[in-house]
């Protein structure tokens, strides 16, 4: 029993995953869901499953990219259980958990060739991404990339790109003239899609350092300058 939680970015999602299988899952997404809903859904999806704590094996987290504040609370809230609970934490790549996502919704329609491109929106026309083959095997480290016409033209030549994730539908302006590249516009990440990766890194003993695991930020935080009226720099 895996208590999973996805926070990298809008989607606040958590899930409570036996093995390969979801046992009982609660997401929103808006502003503040995470720090509103977490603490909520992980109540409710234990109750729903008749589970309590010291009955957890696990606890999983989604390590990024994503949103700073968001993985921040995610990863604040997961060693918060572990620690009261006692057990251990596992660490899931956001980008991964999302293309076995999108594996399983295109089933049997998933060609050999195709290649599995899941995106968190990041800033404009930037993106976190990485690229994964039909076996989920990763063919490209994670990336930020700013996307334009030309993403992706090694991939393209006898390959279908299957674009996902919130950063690809701000992509279908630029690609609708591209049949090599597919954007799914409703696919975003979701706890339930950490169940077999999680059960295989507690399998596989790949837990992480509860006191010192640091989520996967990709880049820098950078603060805005606050606008408050009346307020002065000095010098």
């Amino acid at each position: 029993m895996i208590l999973c939680l996805e926070t990298a970015t809008p989607t606040c999602s958590v899930a409570l995953n036996d093995g390969s299988r979801t046992l009982a899952l609660r997401e929103c997404k808006g502003q503040n869901a995470h720090s509103e809903k977490i603490t909520i859904f992980i109540k409710e999806v234990l109750d729903e499953a008749g589970i309590g704590y010291d009955q957890l094996d696990a606890v999983a987290v989604s390590q990024g990219p994503g949103s700073y504040t968001g993985l921040r609370i995610g990863v604040s809230t997961a060693k918060g259980v572990c620690y009261a609970a006692d057990k251990p934490l596992l660490a899931v790549d956001t980008l991964e958990a999302m293309a076995v996502g999108m594996h399983q919704r295109l089933g049997d329609a998933l060609l050999p060739t195709d290649l599995l491109v899941p995106m968190i929106d990041a800033r404009r026309m930037e993106v976190y991404c990485s690229v994964f083959d039909a076996s989920l095997r990763r063919v490209a480290d994670t990336q930020a990339l700013v996307v334009d016409v030309n993403a992706f033209a090694d991939w393209r030549e006898g390959h279908r790109l299957w674009l996902f994730g919130d950063g690809a539908p701000k992509l279908q302006p630029l690609f609708s003239d591209a049949p090599a590249l597919r954007i799914v516009d409703d696919l975003y990440p979701s706890a339930a899609f950490m169940a077999a990766l999680s059960d295989q890194a507690l399998r596989a003993g790949r837990q992480v350092d509860v006191a010192y695991f640091e989520p996967f930020y990709l880049k820098d935080f950078v603060a805005g300058k606050p606008h408050v009226k009346g307020l002065v720099e000095n010098g």
